[in-house]
């Protein structure tokens, strides 16, 4: 026996518009399963970057297993911020690319700054076509000079380079952190590996305490020309102490 319908004098008729498959075409117009902050640095040798483990389902942190960073040749890294699923689209570009070099008959491979040009081109076209790619990438890596490189594109194909850069959140928490080590291009050549691995690890630290939308197991990789890409996918946060929330007034019963 079949459950009985709604009935149409009570409830209204039933809109089957939504099935109509011959209307327009619909892009995403606000993402729903997102990433969020993504930190870079630049070092004497190198760059490190970090992304946490985490993609929310509008407010609910629903997927703690998700890698953000994904690895292009041995001398590049992208980290991905905002929609999921566009980052998944990207990816398998970016594979599909990949495999189009290795078979390639030039004998050259893509450094970090020639694939940040294409990833500004395919944004670009994307935003062109009003059905942009809802994300902020770095690319991380070593120019043709095996320079430490780092650059950022967004979903309007508007691209950045900075010594140190941050997506989501983390450009408004993490980017002071980062610049109290590397200030500007000049000072890169002073920093070394060790500085810019703590100064990412607290900016993760202090990220998972005030975004409500972190983790606090994350992805870093470390680009460098002597080992190539250093990727560890499930690191986690450490020496952790909430105990700065006592001073905190305004919340719950706590007076002044």
């Amino acid at each position: 026996m079949q459950p009985p319908k709604p009935r149409d004098d009570v409830y209204g008729a039933y809109n089957s518009s939504f099935l109509n498959t011959s209307g327009p075409k619909a892009h995403t117009s606000s993402p729903i399963v997102t990433g969020t902050s993504v930190l870079a640095v630049k070092f004497k040798d190198g760059v490190v970057v970090a992304a946490d483990n985490l993609a929310s389902y509008g407010s609910l942190a629903r997927f703690t297993d998700v890698k953000r960073l994904r690895t292009f040749n041995r001398r590049t890294v992208v980290g991905f911020g905002g929609d999921v699923s566009d980052m998944q689209y990207l990816d398998r570009l970016l594979l599909s690319l990949d495999i189009e070099e290795n078979y390639g008959s030039l004998g050259h491979d893509l450094n970090a700054r020639n694939l940040h040009t294409y990833l500004a081109k395919v944004m670009y076209k994307r935003r062109s076509d009003i059905n942009p790619l809802w994300n902020q990438l770095l690319v991380a890596g070593l120019d043709d000079e095996d320079q430490p490189f780092l650059s950022s594109v967004d979903l309007l194909g508007t691209t950045f380079s900075s010594p140190t850069l941050a997506t989501g959140y983390g450009a408004h928490l993490a980017q002071p952190l980062l610049r109290n080590i590397v200030d500007d291009e000049a000072h890169v050549k002073d920093v070394t590996r060790e500085q810019a691995l703590n100064a990412i690890r607290e900016c993760m630290k202090v990220l998972f305490y005030r975004d409500a939308r972190s983790l606090d197991r994350y992805s870093i990789a470390i680009v460098t020309k002597d080992a190539g890409v250093e990727l560890k996918e499930d690191e986690q946060l450490e020496t952790q102490s909430w105990a700065f929330a006592e001073t905190i007034k305004g919340y719950g019963t706590q007076t002044v």
